[in-house]
């Protein structure tokens, strides 16, 4: 009798963020001007990079690449959660759902190896300057961005196909504004344990392991720095970096707070407003972080775009 009385689950229902309509309206529009400025951040500075030879370097091919990776990133959910701020229908279906976690994590694996690339690249540049050109050759950094991409690919399909065979009955209502493995996790009519202890297993060992990479770039960098006498030599090689350090340090602190913490019902609320940090404001920051701190691309911003409307 149990088992027939059980529905197999077809569709979710995204609960959203809140479902107070003044603060549906207020978080609508704030989350728009957020998402537009992510993808007109994003995509410029991909289009600057590839117009402007001058930033034919690893450095900017790499960012070019993490600027594509924030693009897709940010459209993977955002434009569900402003849908659902503003519309009564807030159902995804069952393919849908699992087509969006798999996106979203491949998206965010890629870019927390690609953050790591680009450590390494910070650390050829000024710890080995001489042999830059040969130590980040062209074949070199499309080695590290295709591995990156293969990486997030491969991690994201582990996770997927096993939240996929899950089975899912009667509960259908997802306590997220998209579709992510540990509320699915909670909807999910079977033992979980395997399932909340391989996130936490692989997520903290990737997230956990680029991080400690990123580190030990930025140890060599930092003892390197000491033995540069000019203050204004030491200033101009580390403002390379701070840029890199401020989207490290957004994007890492809001993982670890949100993948290495067991999947209680506070933690699952506070989740949400994580997410927001990561899916929603750092996309829109990235660009603004690189562009402002970075002589060549203002340059080429300026060259691109402003020059061109005169």
């Amino acid at each position: 009798m149990e088992e027939l009385n059980e529905t197999i689950v077809t569709e979710f229902i995204i609960l959203g963020i809140t479902d107070v309509p003044w603060l549906q309206v207020v978080l609508f529009v704030t989350f728009l001007i957020f998402y537009l400025c992510s993808c007109i951040g994003n995509l410029s500075i991909v289009t600057v990079v590839i117009a402007d030879h001058v930033l034919h370097t690893p450095m900017y091919f790499l960012l070019a690449n993490l600027s594509l990776l924030d693009f897709f990133y940010a459209t993977t959910t955002v434009p569900k959660m402003l849908s659902g701020l503003i519309m009564e229908d807030k159902k995804i279906s069952f393919q849908g759902c699992i087509t969006q976690l798999y996106m979203f994590h491949f998206l965010g694996c890629t870019e927390v190896m690609l953050l790591s690339s680009m450590s390494y690249d910070r650390y050829v540049a000024i710890c080995n300057p001489l042999r830059y050109h040969i130590l980040m050759a062209r074949a070199m950094c499309l080695q590290l961005a295709f591995t990156s991409w293969l990486i997030g690919f491969l991690y994201s399909l582990f996770h997927t196909i096993l939240t996929s065979r899950l089975p899912f009955c009667n509960m259908n209502k997802v306590k997220h504004f998209y579709c992510d493995i540990k509320p699915l996790l909670k909807l999910a009519c079977a033992d979980t344990h395997i399932n909340e202890s391989l996130v936490n297993i692989v997520t903290g060992s990737v997230a956990l392991g680029t991080f400690v990479l990123i580190m030990i770039s930025y140890t060599f960098i930092a003892t390197h720095l000491q033995n540069i006498r000019s203050e204004q030599g030491r200033s101009k090689a580390f403002s390379t970096c701070t840029s890199h350090l401020t989207v490290v340090l957004l994007y890492f602190g809001t993982a670890f707070c949100t993948y290495l913490r067991p999947a209680t019902k506070d933690s699952l609320e506070q989740d949400r407003v994580t997410a927001v940090l990561f899916t929603v404001i750092t996309p829109a920051l990235n660009p603004i972080i690189y562009a402002l701190r970075n002589k060549d691309v203002k340059r080429a911003f300026r060259k691109q775009f402003l020059e061109g409307l005169f």
